[in-house]
C-alpha cells in the first residue's frame, strides 16, 4: 500500500496577501481549498493513509479537513513549531525535516510513500508513477514534466541519463546553460530508507538538501517525464491564470458547481438577477446569493462569490471575487482578485479598501440592500 504525505507547513509569502489569514493549502479554487483537490486525487488512486505537516494557521487546515473520513481517507497532522517566551510559534522543519519528524514520532513511512505539495493541482496518473517507480526499483523517484526551453527559468531542471538515472539538478538556469528541459513538479516517491539518510531533529529540505546526497551516493534515483496538467500556485499572477484555466475547463475532475442555466453560465441557489437586463458572457459561475442588479456586466471566465454584489453599470471582467464583495455602481474591474478587503492585479500588485492612490473602490456586500 502507498502512504501519502502532503506539504502544508510554509508561510506561503509569495501568495500575500492572499494567504494573510490562512495557509496556502486552504486558498480556494471553484469554491474548494487546493489541498482538497489533492485529497480527493490521492483517493481515486487507493492512497488512503496520508499525513500533512502544519505550521502557519494550521488550525485552519485541520478545522476543515478533520480526520479525513468525508474523502474516504485518513489524514494526520503533524505540527512544526516551538514555545517561545510562553507563546507557540510556527517554526517549519523543511520538506525533509518534516517527514523525518514524523518517521522519528512514529514510524509512519513504512511503505512507499508519495509526496505531494499542498499548493498544486495535478492530474497525475498516481497509479502508474507508482508502477514505474517500483519496476525500476527506485529509492527515490522525482515526477517531472518537459517545459519548453525559454521556461526553464522558472524551475528546478532535473538532469538524467539515458535510464532516467538522475546525474545533477540545475535551479532556474538560463535557457542556453539548461542542460535539460525537466521540470521537477515537487512530486516525489520515497522508499523507507530515504528517511534514514535525512537528519534527525534539524530543518532540511528535499529539493537543495537531500537530493544531492541522494545524487553524491549514486543511489537508485530517477526521473519520470510525464504528461499532465500541473497547476502551480507559487505567487498571485499564478492563481489569477490557473483559475482562468480551470473556469475554460482544461483541467479534469473539477467541474463547475451549481446549475449551468445557459451555456457557460453557472448559478448557486437564492440568486437575484434579472437575466433580461444584465449581460453576461461565459464561462461565469455566480455563487449562492449574489445580487446582479439591472445594467451589471460580467465577462468569463469570472467566479463571483457567494453574497456578493454588483450594482448597476458595472462591469467584472476576468476576475474572481471573493464571498461577499459589493461592486459598487459604474465600477469596472478587469483581471482582478477582489476580496472585501483587497484587491491584486494579475500581476500581483496590491490594493487596499479605500487607498486613495487608487480610483477602484468596493466593499463588503454584507448587509447590503
Amino acid at each position: 500500500m502507498t502512504k501519502g504525505m502532503i506539504l502544508a507547513a510554509g508561510q506561503g509569502t509569495r501568495v500575500r496577501p492572499l494567504t494573510h489569514d490562512l495557509p496556502k493549502p486552504m486558498v480556494p479554487i471553484l469554491g474548494k481549498p487546493v489541498m482538497e483537490y489533492l485529497i480527493e486525487h490521492l483517493a481515486r488512486h487507493g492512497v488512503r493513509q496520508i499525513m500533512v505537516n502544519v505550521a502557519y494557521h494550521h488550525q485552519a487546515i485541520e478545522r476543515y479537513f478533520g480526520d479525513g473520513r468525508r474523502w474516504g481517507v485518513e489524514l494526520g497532522y503533524s505540527y512544526e513549531g516551538v514555545v517561545e517566551h510562553g507563546d507557540v510559534v510556527p517554526r517549519p522543519l523543511g520538506s525533509a525535516g518534516g517527514m523525518r519528524r514524523i518517521q522519528d514520532f512514529s514510524g509512519f513511512f513504512d511503505e512507499t510513500t508519495l509526496v505531494l505539495c499542498g499548493d498544486a493541482l495535478i492530474d497525475l496518473d498516481i497509479t502508474a508513477a507508482i508502477a514505474e517507480h517500483k519496476a525500476k526499483q527506485a529509492l527515490a523517484s522525482v515526477v517531472a514534466l518537459d517545459v519548453p526551453r525559454e521556461q526553464v527559468r522558472a524551475y528546478g531542471i532535473v538532469v538524467a541519463d539515458e535510464e532516467g538515472c538522475i546525474q545533477s539538478f540545475q535551479e532556474k538556469p538560463k535557457p542556453e546553460e539548461a542542460l535539460s528541459t525537466l521540470a521537477s513538479t515537487g512530486i516525489y516517491l520515497f522508499e523507507p530508507q530515504v528517511l534514514d539518510m535525512i537528519p534527525a531533529g534539524k530543518e532540511y529540505d528535499i529539493g537543495s538538501e537531500l537530493f544531492p546526497q541522494l545524487v553524491a551516493q549514486k543511489a537508485p534515483f530517477y526521473v519520470q517525464n510525464r504528461a499532465f496538467h500541473w497547476l502551480d500556485i507559487g505567487r498571485v499572477s499564478d492563481y489569477w491564470s490557473v483559475l482562468q484555466r480551470v473556469l475554460k475547463g482544461e483541467v479534469d475532475n473539477m467541474p463547475m458547481p451549481g446549475t449551468e442555466v445557459r451555456p457557460g453560465v453557472w448559478v448557486g441557489l437564492n440568486t437575484r438577477i434579472d437575466w433580461d437586463k444584465v449581460t453576461i458572457e461565459g464561462p461565469v459561475y455566480i455563487g449562492s446569493s449574489v445580487t446582479l442588479e439591472p445594467g451589471a456586466t460580467i465577462v468569463g471566465p469570472a467566479w463571483i462569490g457567494n453574497g456578493s454584489v454588483i450594482s448597476g453599470g458595472a462591469c467584472v471582467m476576468r476576475s474572481v471575487l471573493f464571498d461577499y464583495v459589493r461592486i459598487p455602481k459604474g465600477a469596472y474591474f478587469h483581471e482582478m482578485i477582489v476580496s472585501r478587503h483587497y484587491c491584486v492585479d494579475r500581476r500581483g500588485e496590491t490594493l487596499y479598501r479605500g487607498d486613495d492612490r487608487s480610483h477602484l473602490r468596493w466593499g463588503d456586500a454584507r448587509g447590503h440592500v
